[in-house]
């Protein structure tokens, strides 16, 4: 084996009585792609926070390139040739790519030399690993794509020969990753060592070269991704065996809960993202929406869900008619029946700096078994949330913590919690599992089937192919803002794909 990049050896990490790592050890071989899984609240994140300086450890050692390593900071970490990107990318929006790179290793008062000498190094850089990005263009103008690339970038400016990406595709598209993962090779064929985590097993199936699995905060297993399955990793990390295909009786449709004509939505820049979309979707099924991300799915579910205003278009909820061209109120068309589960956790569906317990009753707070009179009946509010988090599973199991403190999975599974045991005749949800691992993934494509077999009507929009093949029963694929094609989930990967790339209905048909 290759000589070890990283060891970890006994590394403890706790947050008060929660003990997130425990006597953590970990080889990472040089020059390989190194990947590391686990459930949300596994300790992943926290194990490579604790490599990058962001947290500390209670105990343990640290040793880059076989010398013991004392990091306390994230410019310790640099300066030992980590860099890493994380899942929420830490760029500044209003800055242009060149800003951003060079931002905290300026290197000289003149700041006009360092623009100088960094743009020639992000040149060289661009070239040698395949990072084309324009050194000029603003952050806020640039795809999610390419911002990771920018973030990437960073890290191999300030000389980084480790890199850490923590969930790298969990805002990419199936192309953008694709692209990613060429990225990442080049990188290793040029000796850089690549730390991937990710919940994403097929992933690691494709990209990895080793695979470290944690559960409940313990390395349970080590193994060379040629010698391992999905199956014997999924067991790994849930500690029981997953099921990883999606099982469900024939959809029974009944009448229509819901019917969109003739939808038009633009944006805050007055372009075109829904334009002139018509379709209904029936009690007991799920209907999926497929297309690679900006092509109107997002300003659809805004919509039809009270957020955005529409252009025009007629929108029926049970029959009754709904204007969404005004002041559409989402309260409203939460008491009418429609619940909405956001793309967005962060920015839409969660007040971060609120308590689990806040965010479980968030948007319903008005609703009679939340009051006391005029006041919140937090007595009830609490023993609600604790109900949810034992029905859903939601770790730490802690009515009280701040949302920000749980994992990103167990935070969208607060979201789902909160809009599913409401009851909605209609559930809209965007990316149900992003971000999530394998046994919230089986648990909530049950949730969703579950609602389906009650009568509800369920949209569905995901970027994950599988995962609209595989819930849905039928499959609308959108490209520039039209529905141009509807399928059956047995369409394949290759046919929905050449839809969602613009080929017109009858020649993917052919």
């Amino acid at each position: 084996m290759a000589q070890a990049a990283i060891e970890l050896i006994g590394i403890n990490k706790s947050f008060g009585a929660v003990r997130a790592n425990r006597d953590i050890a970990l080889e990472i071989p040089r020059g390989t792609i190194h990947g590391i899984i686990g459930e949300n609240g596994a300790g992943k994140s926290t194990l490579m926070s604790i490599l990058y300086g962001f947290y500390q450890a209670d105990s343990g050692e640290i040793r880059v390139n076989g010398k013991p390593t004392h990091i306390k900071t994230p410019n310790d970490a640099i300066a030992a040739g980590i860099g890493m990107v994380h899942q929420h990318f830490m760029l500044v929006e209003n800055f242009s790519v060149l800003e951003n790179i060079i931002l905290g290793a300026e290197g000289e008062a003149l700041l006009k030399n360092s623009i100088s000498k960094a743009r020639s190094e992000l040149r060289r850089l661009e070239q040698e690993y395949g990072l084309e990005v324009d050194p000029d263009a603003l952050i806020e103008e640039l795809p999610v794509g390419l911002q990771q690339r920018v973030e990437i970038l960073k890290a191999l400016y300030r000389g980084a020969e480790i890199l850490i990406l923590d969930e790298p595709t969990g805002v990419l598209t199936p192309a953008e990753a694709d692209h990613l993962f060429r990225i990442l090779q080049q990188l290793k064929e040029q000796g850089k060592t690549v730390v991937l985590i990710t919940h994403k097993l097929r992933e690691i199936m494709a990209i990895t070269d080793n695979v470290s699995v944690m559960r409940q905060g313990t390395m349970v297993a080590t193994r060379k991704t040629s010698e391992t399955t999905v199956e014997e990793l999924a067991e790994l990390m849930v500690g029981r065996r997953v099921l990883l295909r999606v099982e469900k009786d024939e959809a029974k449709p009944g009448a229509v809960k819901l019917a969109i004509k003739n939808l038009t939505v633009k944006d805050s820049r007055g372009v075109t993202m829904v334009d002139d979309v018509s379709f209904d979707i029936r009690a007991g099924e799920i209907v999926g929406i497929a297309g690679v991300a900006g092509n109107g799915q997002s300003e659809l579910m805004e919509a039809v869900s009270g957020i955005r205003k529409a252009v025009s278009g007629t929108v029926m909820l049970d029959g009754t008619p709904i204007d969404l061209t005004g002041q559409a109120d989402p309260g409203e068309l939460r008491d009418r029946g429609l619940a909405h589960v956001p793309e967005d956790r962060h920015h839409v569906g969660l007040v971060l700096a609120f308590d689990e317990s806040e965010n479980s009753i968030l948007g319903y707070h008005d609703k009679p078994q939340y009051l006391k009179g005029p006041f919140l009946n937090l007595d009830a509010i609490q023993k609600d949330a604790q109900e949810k988090i034992e029905k859903y599973d939601i770790r730490p199991a802690n009515p009280r913590l701040k949302t920000a403190n749980f994992s990103g999975g167990n935070q969208q599974k607060i979201v789902l919690a909160r809009e599913i045991e409401q009851d909605p005749g209609v559930l809209i949800v965007g990316q149900p599992t992003r971000g999530v691992d394998v046994g919230a993934i089986e648990f909530i494509h049950k949730r969703l089937i579950a609602m389906r077999d009650q009568g509800k009507a369920v949209l569905l929009v995901s970027v994950e192919l599988d995962e609209i093949r595989s819930l849905s029963d039928r499959i609308l694929v959108m490209f520039a803002g039209r529905v141009v094609g509807e399928r059956g989930p047995e369409t394949s990967e290759g046919e929905l794909g050449l839809l969602m790339a613009g080929v017109e209905h009858k020649e993917a048909a052919e």
